[in-house]
């Protein structure tokens, strides 16, 4: 999703939010270092295949999704890590891997780690790897409606690229 269709549908929500811009990042700990962002309040979006179907794992930038959690969490009997290739083409409007965690405007269903609800406000990509949105964590929930449940494992510094 574009910056500009993303504010558009926040505007039309009247959800309050702040753009911030910074360099060109790949990595969801990259984007929290140099916008001065702890790890664990930047939300990463992360596509998976529960079951089959392409769905959003959402998890601090500090961690990683556990596919097994997430398997036992929503009872499925396969989870896996999509494919860009699987993924791609569900997303013309945002850069491969800057999706941010709306699935519900692509019909997927959204989990997000709860602890990412603990702070009041949440960072993510806005459809580029150059803009984070900041708003609300109230304003996400509500208008993600998102399944929260403990689907992250922190990343171990022998496993962190």
């Amino acid at each position: 999703m574009s910056l500009t269709r993303l504010k558009e549908f926040l505007d039309a929500h009247n959800i309050q939010y702040v753009v911030i811009s910074h360099s060109v990042a790949y990595t969801a700990q990259g984007i929290a270092a140099l916008t001065h962002i702890p790890g664990r309040e930047l939300a990463k979006t992360v596509v998976v295949k529960i079951d089959g179907a392409l769905a959003m794992a959402v998890v601090p930038a500090s961690c990683h999704v556990d596919l097994m959690r997430l398997k036992q969490a929503t009872g499925a009997a396969g989870v896996q890590l999509a494919s860009e290739d699987e993924f791609r083409s569900k997303f013309p409007d945002c850069e491969t891997g800057a999706m941010p965690p709306f699935g519900n405007l692509y019909g997927m269903d959204v989990f997000i780690d709860e602890s990412l609800s603990r702070d009041k406000e949440v960072a993510f990509n806005a459809g580029s790897h150059r803009e984070l949105v900041r708003l609300a964590w109230a304003d996400l929930e509500r208008l993600v409606q998102p399944k929260l449940m403990k689907i992250a494992a922190a990343i171990s510094t022998a496993t962190a690229a």
